[in-house]
């Protein structure tokens, strides 16, 4: 695999609301980009309620979703359309599960959460029913905690570790996103390393 694409983005008017802005328009670049616990150096993330933080430090696409996306969409889905900080080569977001890692150089990423559409990603398709397409569709795109910090750019080798553990699939969170698991599921859900809100959110402490 190979990092296809880093993407960054400053703060920027959100279509449609009066006073607001958001760093959902990202672009490629080509020079070395620095990743710490945060995230991307020079990565605006506005609204940091609901994006950022360590457990969701960087949101990465696979480039066999965003070519879908294209002959879906019927239009070109460039590298960063999806507010996406990294696209990855061959890779299918259906296959990624809570727990993989990719190795980038000296960066160490872990997988903690699927991607969740929300208005603003609408806005920023110019598509009132884009929340709902991207659902059904039921390839989320995934966010990663920064096991390790360094550089990386554009063309740089990715190695995919599996997580050794029981999968939780991003397609499954997406699915069950809001609800109160039990059993089974919910037990393995919380023995991965989800993101620290779902895991709150599951053992009744949100």
């Amino acid at each position: 695999m190979k990092l296809l694409a880093v993407c960054i983005g400053s703060a920027r008017p959100t279509p449609g609301r009066v006073s607001s802005k958001t760093g959902i328009f990202k672009l490629p670049v080509d020079h070395p980009v620095m990743i710490g616990r945060e995230g991307l150096a020079g990565d605006r993330i506005v609204n940091r309620k609901h994006h950022g933080g360590p457990d969701q430090a960087v949101y990465i696409e696979g480039s066999i979703d965003l070519d879908w996306w294209t002959e879906d969409l019927g239009m070109p889905v460039a590298p960063g359309t999806f507010g996406e900080n990294l696209v990855i080569e061959g890779l299918d977001n259906r296959q990624v599960a809570v727990g993989d890692r990719f190795e980038i150089g000296d960066i160490l990423l872990e997988i903690t959460s699927a991607r969740i559409p929300c208005s603003t990603f609408a806005l920023r398709m110019d598509d009132p029913k884009f929340v709902k397409r991207y659902t059904k569709a039921g390839r989320p795109g995934a966010y990663a905690r920064v096991l390790r910090e360094g550089t990386l750019r554009s063309g740089d080798e990715v190695r995919l570790l599996p997580y050794a553990g029981e999968r939780v699939t991003m397609p499954e969170l997406m699915r069950t996103y809001g609800h109160k698991l039990e059993g089974e599921e919910r037990a393995r859900y919380l023995a991965a390393p989800i993101h620290c809100k779902l895991r709150n959110f599951l053992e009744g402490d949100a």
